[in-house]
């Protein structure tokens, strides 16, 4: 178990913008996880996590499923938001108020009021597993925020910038942290660090994120 996930610096503000638009609020989700983490379990018991193909035919290590009116898909069509899911052939199950209520406070809490995401994407990262530098351009208002919450195990957020090259901050990520960006940050290039070995109470070794984001 690790100490630092359950009780985190105490001396760290609860709140950091760490770029313009871009805005970490520590801990924010901490009293709803283990909530949270059981409406997870029945989310994937209707729509199972699954590791999705590129449109290059790479498989994703990242497992994956969704929540909402749409859900993010990519195979080897394209990326794009469907509102069936391509495993099951029936609708996404409905996101959770519990969920909906939690993305609209945190983006309000980071200056984004008016929130009202239609698509939550569930991943599944385990111990070696990463999410590579990419962008959110498949949204159709790009004046929403996306809301990211972390559960389970630390990672690392990758921050990066307008363009692939640009230099990457590396942001810690405790369970029940959220980070939440939009305005200039919107379309700024963002990805996960290869998770390290460590042991959650609620989780065991896996972290859990939530994505919200307005897609349509």
């Amino acid at each position: 178990m690790s100490n630092g996930d359950l009780f985190g610096p105490p001396d760290l503000p609860a709140k950091e913008v760490f770029a313009e638009g871009a805005m970490l609020l520590r801990r924010f989700a901490a009293d709803v996880e283990r909530p949270l983490l059981d409406t997870v379990g029945q989310l994937i018991a209707i729509s199972p996590l699954r590791q999705m193909t590129t449109p290059g035919g790479f498989r994703m290590s990242v497992a994956m499923t969704n929540t909402g009116a749409v859900g993010w898909v990519s195979d080897p069509h394209g990326y794009r938001y469907d509102p069936i899911d391509p495993l099951t052939g029936a609708q996404w199950p409905v996101m959770p108020e519990l969920f909906r209520d939690l993305a609209r406070r945190a983006a309000s809490s980071a200056g984004f009021d008016g929130f009202e995401p239609d698509a939550c994407l569930i991943n599944r990262y385990e111990p070696g597993t990463r999410l590579s530098l990419h962008r959110d351009y498949d949204e159709r208002d790009a004046r929403a925020p996306i809301v990211s919450v972390s559960l389970g195990v630390p990672a690392r957020f990758l921050w990066g910038g307008l363009k692939r090259t640009d230099a990457i901050k590396r942001v810690p990520l405790l369970s029940g942290d959220v980070v939440v960006w939009g305005g200039p940050s919107r379309f700024v290039y963002h990805g996960v660090a290869p998770i390290k070995v460590d042991e959650h109470p609620l989780t065991g070794p896996q972290r859990i994120n939530l994505t919200f984001r307005k897609a349509r």
